[in-house]
């Protein structure tokens, strides 16, 4: 029998190495891996001396040889190919423990050159570990360092491996090789993307976003106990290039494990929270905004956060952009939260909520990540659908020029608030309504089939005076009722998008309302 041993991961290989060894395995390996095996006590061949033929190229050309593939893919109960090997000098190998160049580390690194990124993309170890995948039937295909132990076992216990288990272990090699290769993909995809982020070519860009051939590797983050509804299964994955702002970079500190509407309601806090630079918080229920707020302090925008709806809030999500100290601790532990998410907690902080048994606190140091850093990332939204799925660019686009359309002009205050509830509506469910006012939303209409609807909900829920308040609508008013019930309620400016064929109907109503409109050219569909 013979192993053919070369791994970048060099967690328990020696230990492996010996053990195949007391087997009766002959052991080949090549590099560090040699080296290792070597100053370990390891009785080892270079692949070199078995094939017969040097590295060359700086090594790029060690394992790309007829005698270690010819090995490899070898049928045994096949009398023709029995027949070559021994024509060619071909001696089998039955077990392949490869792991790969570590592409994703290099590419980690700030600054790294596409130079040393292309050096890091291993060649010759995918191709032994889909040799020896494909070959199964035959050979032991080992791609990762945590499976030694079993193998050692079987083949001390049963003197080989069943079926099943060399199956299992061949699937684990194309899962992990085609998770390699799709990282490439997107690393050169995002560098392309960025060079291009200076020039004026939308058709290329696009080219590059959307390709004929689309590849998506995740690697799981964990398991969840299961989906939406509990009959739902359920799993957590993560990109294998990441955003410091992204999610899965939170570190939990506290609290139950995770839930899949945990993190789903939390991504939806998050990117919603990333749309702001000073403090604030924001408040989501069923991923839905249920209050958002700014203030001088993460306590003051706590509490106004808490008061835009102090139902919804309760057993909802928290996300904040400042260090949760131990007055706003001491708030927050007054009702039931599901998740605190933070870029940090003071110790007193932290004393106070770890009170709390089943409260999940998760630090988050991207979240102090400028939101225009945050927004850069080439992400993309997914949604999936029978049999396919759907693929845009994330909706990371914000007015920055509003045309103001009636007479009247918002004022400052007016105009800041307008911001705000245009950031914020863009994270709500179509057909979305916010009100806001002095840096809070104080009315909230998410999810309806209609735009009068959701306005009017959003009037309904509401517990404040909506004198002096703004309105943002997601997409435009296609009749003049939302103007006239805003007017109505006392509402004294409105964002929209504006591109109705009755726009000027809108425009006539607030005009005779006195009630300042500003159009955004963008809409905002959240499905």
């Amino acid at each position: 029998m013979r192993a053919l041993i070369s791994v970048s991961d060099k967690r328990g290989v020696l230990e492996f190495a010996r053990e195949l060894e007391a087997l009766g395995f002959e052991i080949l390996s090549t590099g560090g891996t040699l080296k290792v095996l070597e100053d370990g006590g390891v009785k080892v061949k270079s692949v070199s001396d078995f094939t017969g033929f040097p590295e060359c190229l700086d090594g790029r050309v060690k394992t790309l040889h007829p005698k270690v593939h010819g090995g490899i893919l070898s049928i045994r109960d096949n009398e023709e190919h029995v027949r070559q090997l021994n024509e060619l000098d071909i001696k089998g190998i039955d077990l392949v423990a490869v792991n790969l160049y570590p592409f994703r580390e290099t590419i980690s690194k700030e600054d790294v050159s596409l130079e040393d990124a292309i050096e890091n993309i291993d060649i010759g170890g995918p191709t032994m570990l889909r040799s020896s995948a494909k070959n199964h039937k035959f050979v032991i295909s080992v791609c990762d360092a945590d499976d030694y132990p079993a193998i050692i076992k079987s083949l001390k216990e049963k003197g080989d491996l069943s079926y099943r288990e060399r199956y299992m272990l061949a699937l684990k090699v194309f899962q992990h090789t085609a998770l390699y290769d799709s990282t490439i993909s997107k690393y050169l995809q995002g560098r392309l993307l960025d060079e291009l982020a200076t020039e004026d070519n939308e058709e290329l860009v696009n080219k590059i976003m959307y390709p004929r051939e689309l590849t998506i590797g995740f690697e799981k983050v964990q398991d969840l106990r299961y989906g939406e509804n509990p009959h739902q299964s359920s799993g957590y994955y993560k990109d294998t290039i990441t955003n410091k702002s992204d999610l899965v970079n939170a570190v939990q500190l506290h609290g139950k494990e995770l839930s899949f509407n945990n993190i789903n309601d939390t991504q939806g806090a998050l990117a919603c929270l990333l749309e702001f630079d000073e403090p604030t918080v924001v408040a989501v229920k069923h991923a839905n905004p249920c209050g958002v707020a700014t203030g001088d302090t993460v306590l003051e925008a706590y509490k106004k956060a808490h008061d835009c709806d102090p139902t919804s809030i309760f057993g909802g999500i928290v996300a904040c952009n400042r260090e949760v100290d131990k007055e706003t601790a001491l708030e927050m532990s007054k009702i039931f939260l599901e998740i605190i998410i933070a870029p940090g907690f003071s110790e007193e902080a932290l004393e106070v909520l770890q009170e709390k048994k089943n409260i999940r606190l998760l630090k988050h140091d991207g979240i102090l990540e400028s939101k225009n850093e945050a927004l850069k990332s080439k992400n993309f939204d997914i949604k999936r659908v029978s049999g396919g799925m759907l693929i845009q660019s994330e909706d990371d686009n914000i007015a920055t020029e509003y045309k103001v359309v009636t007479d009247k002009a918002p004022t400052d205050n007016e105009m800041k608030d307008l911001e705000m509830a245009l950031r914020v509506v863009k994270h709500t469910r179509s057909n979305g309504i916010i009100i806001v006012k002095d840096g809070m939303t104080i009315g909230i209409g998410p999810g309806q089939t209609n735009r009068i609807w959701a306005l009017e909900n959003a009037i309904k829920q509401s517990n404040y005076d909506l004198k002096g308040a703004v309105v943002a609508s997601d997409a435009f008013f296609p009749f003049n009722d939302c103007v006239t019930v805003s007017g109505e309620a006392g509402i004294t400016a409105i964002v929209q998008p504006g591109g109705s064929m009755r726009d000027q109907e809108s425009i006539d109503k607030a005009n005779e309302l006195g009630v300042a409109m500003v159009f955004s050219g963008n809409r905002h569909f959240k499905h």
